[in-house]
């Protein structure tokens, strides 16, 4: 699975990463320790208005677990941060956004627990060169029954992480992961005109195994609590 991550870029550098055109939503600090139900950035594509055949990229703040459109609670979120890559085209909670709403969630990183026979060990996930990650996701619109139509506030955007089996020299870490786009087929995942599940599925698989490096960090990032970039510094390295 994926329940923490770190997001410690500036707004322009996401911009420029992901080559967005249009910046929407509150700006998210940047943060060593991203937790469920946070705010978190992302990316989405919908058609240009003066060009049907032309996508326009926009950098959103989503709520981090998606809360789909027929939920009577927004707190369903919190059960939903991560959608397994093998359902998301079954399940009642993901199958819409899979075909309609796809999106890419920029991270420097991620955080998995390995179990050991003296604990679990907080591990650091990320990649062996400076650039984002960028984990699929699927986005939902929410409307607030509780607020008149034209409230400022009546929509709520929320985010889910998509997740796969862990390739096998990672899978000692954790059996999940995170499903990481790589650059070239950002354009394709994110397209809005891409709509056949059976299509999707074939994308799905073509996504290869991402090239990570892990690090044993401090039990510091077991509470969320806790941030700063002294999190993702290797463990003991604090003495």
């Amino acid at each position: 699975m994926c329940g923490r991550y770190v997001m410690a870029r500036a707004t322009s550098d996401l911009v420029s990463a992901f080559a967005a055109e249009q910046v929407v939503g509150e700006d998210v600090e940047p943060s060593w320790n991203v937790a469920p139900t946070d705010d978190v950035r992302i990316i989405t594509a919908r058609h240009r208005p003066d060009d049907p055949d032309g996508t326009v990229r926009r950098l959103a703040t989503a709520k981090w677990g998606l809360v789909p459109v027929w939920a009577k609670d927004p707190k369903i979120g919190a059960r939903l941060i991560n959608a397994r890559r093998e359902t998301i085209l079954e399940k009642p909670a993901f199958r819409k956004a899979a075909v309609k709403r796809r999106a890419l969630v920029p991270a420097d990183g991620y955080y998995e627990w390995e179990k050991t026979e003296e604990g679990k060990v907080p591990t650091y996930l990320h990649p062996p060169v400076p650039e984002p990650l960028a984990f699929a996701g699927l986005y939902e619109f929410w409307p607030d029954p509780n607020l008149p139509e034209d409230h400022e506030h009546k929509w709520l955007l929320s985010v889910t992480i998509i997740t796969t089996k862990a390739a096998d020299e990672l899978g000692h870490i954790h059996d999940r992961t995170p499903l990481v786009v790589p650059p070239d087929m950002y354009a394709e995942w994110l397209d809005p005109a891409l709509m056949d599940a059976e299509a999707i599925a074939r994308l799905l698989e073509a996504i290869p195994d991402p090239v990570l490096s892990p690090r044993v960090v401090s039990t510091e990032v077991n509470s969320v609590r806790n941030n700063g970039p002294q999190l993702i510094e290797p463990a003991g390295s604090e003495t």
